[in-house]
């Protein structure tokens, strides 16, 4: 059974820091690439940042560079998202999501949510 269990999540003041982590388990984790998405409500799920199986490539959201910092640990299984300078704008439910496609098939799954809370 594959599960994705996001933690860190919390009610930050604005300017602060979190720091959010993934880990998965039931998944060949180091075959993975990673993301991590938000959707605040009323909002589209939107792609805030990636990093490559390997860890050695990663791609942010116009809207988080410079702030944001996604990285892994591939002994750990695991997937962290350092967020500095947080803004109210950041507020929004943080998901991660694996990926991989193996002899054409997709394998797409999920976490189940943390919340972020930035009050300004």
């Amino acid at each position: 059974q594959v599960q994705l269990v996001e933690s860190g999540g919390g009610l930050v003041q604005f300017g602060e820091s979190l720091r959010l982590s993934c880990a998965a388990s039931g998944i060949t984790f180091s075959l993975y690439t990673m993301n991590w998405y938000r959707q605040a409500p009323g909002k589209e799920r939107e792609l805030v940042a990636n990093i490559t199986n390997t860890g050695d490539s990663t791609n942010y959201a116009d809207s988080v560079k410079g702030r944001f910092t996604i990285s892994r640990d591939n002994a750990k299984n695991t997937v962290y998202l350092q967020m500095n300078s947080l803004k109210p704008e950041d507020t929004a439910m943080y998901f991660c999501n694996a990926v991989r496609t193996h002899w054409r098939r997709p394998f797409d799954y999920w976490g189940q949510g943390t919340q972020v809370t930035v009050s300004s």
